[in-house]
């Protein structure tokens, strides 16, 4: 079953086609990854699919009778209304039923007819546990006060609820665009799971490779305003889009010398052109056209001299950092090493952030002291948002810091050349930074840091918005780079690539020093896990015998929406069970010779008295909780 379908969409932005009558479809359980560099369209054409955008031509459908819903970069949410409410409010089949079963439930007359239809109805759509769903997908994303208006939160708590609220509607057809920017690396792995379990059909727009190759079946790929796809995971995609590129490069390289030689050709030809040498025009005017809009592949090929470092480089002694009473770093002590580069890892609100602005004196330390070299020249990528003026011009941001920086090889970078290098081209060079997008203001952001050639590198989540192909621009860069370099990222391929070794912010001010990348740590940590789960578990087993029963008072907790059924549901029985057990009383009451029929009596008799005792004691503890 066909759930999207799009034809021929063509959209021009800026007098620039960024689509060019693409076509495809996603059909029923299909999970697509789509891919393209910053400011290619992945945005432009999930606003046409959706509904939001129309396109200069072609149609974009979305299957009728599915239930479909989006994750945007930009996630709208009432800020009015409680995180629950937000989630609740969603208009869906379940949601709905669960507001009009409450509020049924709370009127002082209810009506039963009422209750029982919205009783048939949750059963079949597996609403009960609804709200057990909820609380689940909101501690997993570390949203826990679900009574907290959502006008208080900051950005990324708001994205995780959209996110909830998106899982939760429980839609046919789900889009995300860029689902694991704000969350932390657990919450990452969980939602990985949580797709790639699940059987439904995926659009998904992301940078971060290993979730992709988790999760998504195939790759769609929009490169130039044109639709390149692939059937496989990540490293299928990169190795036959290289092999696509080579083919182009030797395409264009065939170009190129024919273009030579019909140049050489018009150069010399006689003024009087017949019929043949008009269309020998045409075509040499048809391939000079196609070799100006050829875009270059856009490699990193180049390593920044950075100035020589001293002997001390930066060093942190029992340095102590808390806000009220979270701690942050407690007796902390590190010495960096010449060209170390070092990953941060941990969940969100730990204080990684807060441990780069001490490093970068934006903010003062509780105790203990922080020294830094005299010879460290610090630049520092934050997640904030790059201020620039918007009339300035692209290549005019970077001049205004330097014309030139010095390579390895004893050349000069020019700033053009940096910014080809990030993907900018020459006519992107001279557009307006209000022009930009998103990703494109973070690659500039990058740009003017390197422009100012530090050598030592602080880069708190650089990867968030950059495409794949930037980021492998930025990894090769840092892996060649000579200077100092310390990572906050939850890109964990980019972490693996890059970093010598960890920080592992553990919480309560506990910082562990790992020897190693990512996955490594993880594989480390499982081990240590599982050991601990079997201390536990050898721990349980030998105080079983020495367990005494609790007789502290705990206050019930509140009835669930499935508990709620079952008490209705053993009252109903209650009442079944009681007639019957009356009825067969009364004619046990009445036989004094038939032996036989007693015996059946009696011990059918036997079996509802048990049953009745089970289900008043069910019936006793679900009444104390709805109490």
């Amino acid at each position: 079953m066909n759930y999207l379908s799009v034809e021929k969409v063509t959209k021009t932005w800026h007098d620039k086609p960024i689509l060019k009558e693409i076509s495809f479809g996603i059909q029923q359980g299909q999970k697509i990854a789509l891919v393209a560099g910053n400011g290619q369209g992945k945005s432009t054409l999930l606003s046409i699919i959706t509904g939001l955008e129309a396109p200069d031509s072609g149609i974009s459908v979305i299957r009728k009778g599915i239930r479909w819903a989006i994750l945007p970069q930009e996630p709208e949410l009432d800020a009015q209304l409680s995180i629950l409410d937000n989630i609740l409010f969603e208009k869906n089949e379940i949601t709905g039923l669960v507001k009009k079963y409450e509020a049924e439930l709370e009127k002082e007359d209810p009506d039963l007819g009422a209750i029982d239809s919205l009783n048939e109805m949750m059963s079949e759509l597996d609403a009960w546990d609804y709200e057990a769903k909820v609380k689940q997908v909101l501690g997993k994303l570390d949203i826990h006060q679900t009574d907290r208006l959502v006008g208080v939160l900051s950005g990324g708590q708001k994205k995780r609820v959209a996110l909830a609220k998106v899982l939760l509607s429980q839609p046919d057809f789900l889009i995300l665009d860029e689902p694991t920017n704000h969350l932390d690396l657990e919450m990452i792995e969980w939602l990985e799971g949580f797709l790639a379990q699940k059987d439904l059909t995926l659009l998904l727009v992301t940078h971060d490779r290993y979730f992709l190759d988790r999760v998504c079946q195939s790759i769609t790929e929009i490169d130039n305003g044109e639709l390149h796809q692939y059937q496989g995971n990540f490293s299928y995609y990169m190795e036959k889009k290289a092999e696509r590129e080579a083919q182009i490069a030797s395409e264009l390289e065939k170009d190129r010398n024919l273009y030579r030689r019909e140049l050489e050709w018009v150069r010399r030809m006689p003024k009087a052109r017949g019929t043949k040498s008009k269309s020998r025009i045409e075509s040499f005017d048809h391939l000079s056209e196609k070799l100006k809009s050829t875009r270059k592949k856009l490699e990193l090929n180049f390593s920044m001299r950075t100035e020589r470092m001293g002997s001390k480089i930066l060093e942190m002694h029992h340095v102590k950092k808390a806000f009220g009473t979270l701690s942050i770093l407690e007796d902390f002590n590190y010495v960096f090493r010449n060209k170390e580069k070092v990953g941060i890892i941990g969940p969100n609100g730990v204080g990684k952030t807060t441990f780069l602005n001490m490093i970068m004196e934006l903010d003062t330390v509780d105790g203990g002291k922080i020294v830094r070299g005299e010879t460290v020249k610090l630049g520092y990528y934050t997640q904030h948002a790059f201020k620039v003026e918007s009339s300035k011009k692209v290549i005019d941001v970077i001049r205004d810091v330097a014309d030139w920086i010095p390579t390895a090889n004893s050349h000069k970078l020019t700033a053009s050349q940096l910014l080809l290098n990030f993907g900018f081209d020459y006519p992107k060079q001279h557009d307006y930074v209000s022009k930009l997008s998103g990703g494109e203001l973070r690659r500039l952001h990058l740009c003017k840091i390197l422009m100012e050639a530090p050598n030592f590198l602080i880069l708190d989540e650089p990867t968030n918005d950059l495409d794949i192909q930037t980021l492998s621009v930025l990894e090769n860069f840092i892996e060649g780079y000579s200077g100092c370099v310390l990572i906050v990222s939850h890109d964990r391929y980019f972490m693996d690539r890059i970093v010598d070794h960890c920080l592992i912010f553990e919480g309560e001010g506990i910082v562990r020093d790992f020897p190693g990348n990512y996955s490594e740590y993880r594989e480390t940590k499982e081990i240590e896990d599982e050991e601990i789960q079997q201390k536990k578990k050898n721990n349980e087993k030998s105080a079983e015998s020495n367990v005494k029963p609790k007789s502290d008072f705990v206050k019930p907790r509140k009835m669930t929406f499935k508990e709620k059924f079952e008490l209705d549901q053993i009252t109903e029985e209650l009442e079944t069970l009681q007639i019957e057990k009356e009825t067969l009383e009364t004619e046990l009451s009445g036989l004094t010779t038939e032996f036989e029929e007693i015996s059946k009596i009696s011990e059918r008799l036997k079996i509802i008295s048990d049953k009745i005792d089970k289900l008043e004691f069910r019936w006793l503890e679900l009444s104390e909780l709805g109490g």
